[in-house]
């Protein structure tokens, strides 16, 4: 299924304390812009509570009735601008939560918000968008509560910024960065991180074309090849500096042969302001869930 076809229906991880601002504010363009719904999902705060199962009922009441609270404005004020939602406030890991939610909806998109700039929030929110990405069944959003701070903000009408890599997901990702330029009539950057072997050997990455992905160029969207040399993370950080694009796509792996953040992305999701979407490989059926997608024919 294709990122456009399959973003019928957002998952928004939300909180009570304004933290969400941000990340509706992008589920609101892309709700419109691709005719989705979104499901505003709650759950308990993993920086404040180590185990969900020691936390006293009557404060698990009285979150529940603040969360629905603030949820039902937040769905009013969804309602009003045309966009249909649906909330959802469960107990669990925050990671775990929104996959579920995810599955039960059948949802394209995942947004969760980190925390910018501040504090040691960061690292705590980027280690769980990792851990969301490595267990999600489709894309992850990040995006930071200070987006629109600071001299890396996005630049209204920027391009989409395209971090292109060879590994499973390449694939997916590019199909997803293509689609929000030509949704959104934006340029496509395409980076390509040269490393230093590669500088010796005199490789050039643009040989890696986008048609190589099943991508035709042409029509609406204008793709620029762009090639820096050095650390994948610098000439990531290099090249939201320099073109202040609206959001940067990047595919990445599920699996890591170690623990610990994996991946050029994962380096930059604590603290980067420009939103960051996460691309996994696109989900295989195995043969049996195939076979149980098989409608059998009774007599």
């Amino acid at each position: 299924m294709s990122f456009q076809d399959g973003l019928k229906t957002i998952v928004v991880a939300t909180d009570l304390a304004g933290q969400a601002e941000a990340v509706l504010e992008y589920a609101r363009k892309l709700a419109h812009a691709y005719g989705a719904r979104i499901v505003l999902a709650h759950g308990l705060d993993p920086m404040e509570y180590a185990d969900v199962e020691s936390v006293p009922g009557t404060v698990l009441r009285g979150l529940t009735a603040q969360a629905r609270e603030v949820l039902d404005k937040m769905a009013g004020d969804l309602l009003r601008e045309g966009i249909h939602s649906h909330s959802e406030i469960r107990q669990g890991t925050v990671a775990e939560m929104l996959r579920d939610v995810a599955k039960q909806y059948e949802a394209g998109l995942i947004l969760i918000g980190t925390k910018g700039k501040e504090g040691a929030g960061p690292i705590v929110v980027g280690a769980i968008t990792e851990q969301l990405v490595r267990i999600a069944p489709c894309p992850v959003m990040a995006v930071a509560a200070d987006w629109n701070a600071g001299q890396n903000r996005p630049t209204p009408g920027g391009p989409v910024l395209l971090a292109l890599e060879r590994n499973e997901a390449s694939r997916a990702a590019v199909a997803a960065a293509y689609s929000l330029a030509e949704t959104f009539s934006r340029p496509l950057i395409v980076l390509h991180a040269r490393t230093a072997a590669e500088v010796s050997a005199i490789l050039n990455p643009c040989a890696t074309t986008l048609a190589d992905f099943g991508i035709r160029i042409g029509g609406r969207v204008s793709v620029r090849d762009v090639v820096k040399d050095g650390n994948p993370v610098d000439a990531i950080r290099g090249a939201i500096a320099q073109y202040h694009p609206c959001i940067l796509v990047a595919g990445v792996k599920r699996l890591s042969g170690t623990p610990g953040p994996h991946g050029t992305i994962f380096s930059l999701l604590a603290g980067s302001r420009v939103p960051v979407l996460c691309v996994p490989p696109e989900i295989v059926p195995t043969a049996k869930e195939r076979e149980a997608q098989i409608p059998v024919e009774t007599h």
